[in-house]
C-alpha cells in the first residue's frame, strides 16, 4: 500500500472540513478564555477522553465510575484493578501530553515511547516505553502488522513524514499518522491509546481541541481503520472530523451565549416545520452533512444546523434547475 499518496476523498468531506475550520476560528476569536471556564471544560473533556479511549479497548468502567476514580480518588466495586490502573494511567498520560503542546512541536520517537510508558505503567512495566521485539496478530483486523525487526525503521519513517508533510490539511495528516501507527502496531499492548494520544498532540499543537473517538463508535472506528489498510482514508477522516466538531461544539456552547444548544433530534423535529424525520436527520449527521453527534443512544443537533442544511439544499436544487 502506498500510504503516502492522497486517496482520502477530500471532495466528500470538504464541507465538513470547512465547517470544522470555521468553528476553530470562532473559538480562537474568543481567546483569552476565562481561566475558570477553561479549566472546567478541560477537565470534562479529559475525563471523557480517558473514558472513551479506554472503553474502545474493552475497559468496562462507566463515565460516572471514571469520574469517581479520577475526581474522588475512590475505587469502584466489581471492577478489576487493571481497569482502575488503566484509568489513572491514561489520565496521567494526558496531563504529560498537555505539557508537550506547542505550536512549533515536532514529533519525536522519545515522546511516543514516554507516553506509551505512562499508558502501561502500573500494568505491564516490562513492556512500557519499549517497541515490541516479536510478532503480533490482531483479532478481527484485515492485516498482519510488520515484522518486529522493521518497527524502528517504520516508526522513524512515519515520524519524518508527519513532521515534513505540508501539502495535506493538518487534520488529514494527523489522521493518516493515526492509521499508519496503528498499522505498524509498534507495541505489544497499549497501541490504540498511545496512537490516539499522539495524534491528538498533533491536533492540539495546531490549536484544535482533542478529537475524542467515542466508544459507541468502536465498530465504525475499526471499520475505518481497516479501510485505511486498503488505501482509503475517507471514513477515518470523516470520523475524526466529526469528533473534532463535537469537541468544538462543546466549547462553543459553553462560551458563546449566541451558540444554539444541542438537543435530541426528536425535539428538533417537533419544533421545526421542515420535512425531515429523525431517521433522516441522524443519517445527515452520520454523513457529516449537518453538525451533530451521538450522546448515549440519542443523536443531537441544533435547529440552526437543520435550517442551514435546508436552505443550502433548496439553493442547490434551484441552481440545478436553472442549468437544465
Amino acid at each position: 500500500m502506498n500510504w503516502q499518496t492522497n486517496p482520502w476523498g477530500i471532495e466528500k468531506v470538504q464541507s465538513l472540513l470547512e465547517r470544522v475550520e470555521a468553528k476553530k476560528v470562532r473559538l480562537s476569536q474568543m481567546r483569552p478564555i476565562p481561566a475558570i471556564a477553561m479549566e472546567r471544560l478541560r477537565e470534562s473533556l479529559m475525563m471523557e477522553w480517558t473514558y472513551h479511549s479506554n472503553g474502545i479497548e474493552g475497559n468496562t468502567l462507566t463515565l460516572q465510575e471514571t469520574r469517581i476514580i479520577l475526581s474522588d480518588g475512590l475505587t469502584v466495586g466489581g471492577k478489576s484493578l487493571r481497569e482502575h490502573f488503566e484509568t489513572l494511567n491514561h489520565h496521567e498520560a494526558i496531563q504529560v501530553l498537555e505539557t508537550m503542546v506547542n505550536s512549533k512541536y515536532r514529533m519525536k520517537s522519545k515522546d511516543i515511547l514516554h507516553i506509551h510508558e505512562l499508558v502501561l505503567q502500573r500494568i505491564e512495566k516490562e513492556y512500557a516505553g519499549r517497541y515490541r521485539n516479536a510478532g503480533v496478530r490482531i483479532t478481527g483486523a484485515n492485516f498482519t502488522p510488520p515484522n518486529a525487526l522493521k518497527v524502528d525503521a517504520l516508526m522513524d519513517e512515519l515520524i519524518d513524514w508527519v513532521n515534513q508533510e505540508k501539502e495535506l490539511p493538518l487534520i488529514v495528516r494527523a489522521t493518516i499518522f493515526h492509521h499508519r501507527m496503528v498499522w505498524i502496531h509498534p507495541f505489544f499492548d497499549g497501541n490504540g491509546r498511545t496512537v490516539r494520544l499522539m495524534f491528538n498532540l498533533i491536533l492540539m499543537s495546531a490549536g484544535y481541541p482533542p478529537a475524542i473517538i467515542l466508544q459507541q463508535d468502536r465498530k465504525k472506528y475499526y471499520d475505518a481503520l481497516n479501510k485505511g489498510n486498503q488505501g482509503n482514508y475517507e471514513k477515518l477522516v470523516l470520523l475524526v472530523l466529526q469528533a473534532l466538531e463535537r469537541s468544538l461544539d462543546i466549547y462553543l456552547s459553553h462560551l458563546d451565549n449566541t451558540h444554539d444548544g444541542y438537543r435530541p433530534i426528536s425535539d428538533i423535529v417537533e419544533e421545526i416545520s421542515l420535512p425531515y424525520g429523525q431517521e433522516y436527520l441522524s443519517l445527515l449527521i452520520r454523513q457529516g452533512k449537518i453538525a451533530g453527534h451521538k450522546d448515549g443512544r440519542n443523536w443531537l443537533t441544533t435547529a440552526e444546523a437543520v435550517e442551514e442544511y435546508h436552505v443550502n439544499r433548496k439553493r442547490r436544487r434551484s441552481v440545478k434547475s436553472s442549468k437544465e
